[in-house]
């Protein structure tokens, strides 16, 4: 009789075992070990394996499968509180569950440090916040940043080694980011004369207009050789040319000129500016990762519950440590 009063309070009931298989049993894409795997294709095979396991280690079930139960299916393991694992265990469940604001603020800390330490990780990576990545994801920010301060044609000229379709399909993704930015900007109620893609139509419009100024400046000079033959004789005769007058022309085309020149280069940053706006950028991409909007690119609960991130933090601690040490020394 001793014997079997110990065994239940070692154990669930048969009921709570029944209810708590029955329900997890239905529970698509639920954890098996992969020896396992062949035996958990039905909820009833699930329900059998589940029920094993109750009966056999209740800590190795709410290691498995603790996150899936409910606050009042934990309360029926507070019969094993005594045992440590298993309390440990139902101390970390209920956390989870409804955590206190000590442990939110820890675990919004422990979060933190993760992100960043994950983030150092894509850094020296070199890829995720590389100029084309970070565009690529913002191409409006990019844009506002350091877009229209560059030649538009250097993203769609070929690159050395590139083939022939890897240039075509960059291109086309070109196309793509450009229509994203100019949806932006029409979004913002940006000028239609201000926005990305007119500078080529603008290009192509100035390319026609210096072929028909080259085509004016060839009659024009078809007509000043026959003047200047025709001066030539009235010159030999005592009669004056208006050479002056040619000149003075030549001069106010050289002045619009240069100050079509000035124009652009005041439209120019040097190397040290462009370099300043592209850390700025490089910050904001680096914070929108921190606060966790770039949920679209990456999963953030793998960042966040992965505790080998924790070691990079540990690593920095005990680097501080022996720095202070012998500082002190």
């Amino acid at each position: 009789m001793q014997r079997e009063k110990t065994k239940k309070k070692i154990g669930l009931s048969g009921e709570a075992m029944e209810d708590i298989a029955e329900r997890l049993s239905k529970l698509e894409n639920l954890y098996f070990p992969r020896a396992l795997q062949p035996s958990s294709s039905s909820p009833s095979q699930r329900k059998s394996l589940l029920r094993d396991l109750l009966s056999r280690d209740l800590a190795v079930f709410l290691e498995r499968y603790g996150t899936q139960l409910t606050f009042e299916e934990l309360k029926k393991f507070e019969f094993m509180k005594d045992d440590y694992e298993i309390n440990w265990h139902l101390n970390n469940l209920r956390s989870l569950i409804s955590p206190t604001t000590k442990e939110l603020r820890s675990r919004s800390k422990k979060i933190k440090n993760r992100r960043r330490a994950y983030m150092d990780r894509l850094i020296c990576d070199g890829k995720y916040f590389s100029e084309d990545a970070m565009r690529e994801r913002e191409p409006y920010l990019h844009h506002e940043y350091l877009g229209k301060f560059q030649d538009p044609s250097g993203r769609r000229m070929a690159r050395p080694g590139e083939r022939w379709s890897e240039t075509l399909m960059r291109r086309s993704e070109e196309a793509i980011l450009v229509e994203k930015i100019r949806r932006e900007q029409q979004r913002l109620g940006v000028a239609q004369r201000d926005w990305v893609g007119n500078e080529r139509e603008q290009q192509e419009e100035e390319e026609e207009e210096e072929e028909e100024e080259e085509e004016e400046e060839d009659e024009d000079e078809d007509e000043e050789r026959k003047e200047t033959e025709d001066g030539e004789s009235l010159v030999a005769n005592g009669t004056s040319h208006p050479l002056g007058m040619l000149s003075e022309n030549h001069d106010a085309f050289s002045n619009e000129q240069s100050a079509t020149v000035r124009h652009t280069e005041g439209a120019t940053l040097s190397a040290e500016e462009m370099q300043d706006r592209m850390d700025q950028f490089t910050h904001i991409m680096q914070q929108k990762f921190l606060s966790g909007e770039d949920h679209q690119h990456l999963d953030y609960s793998k960042i966040d519950e992965d505790e080998t991130l924790d070691d990079h933090w540990l690593r920095e601690a005990r680097h501080d440590a022996e720095e202070k040490y012998f500082a002190d020394v």
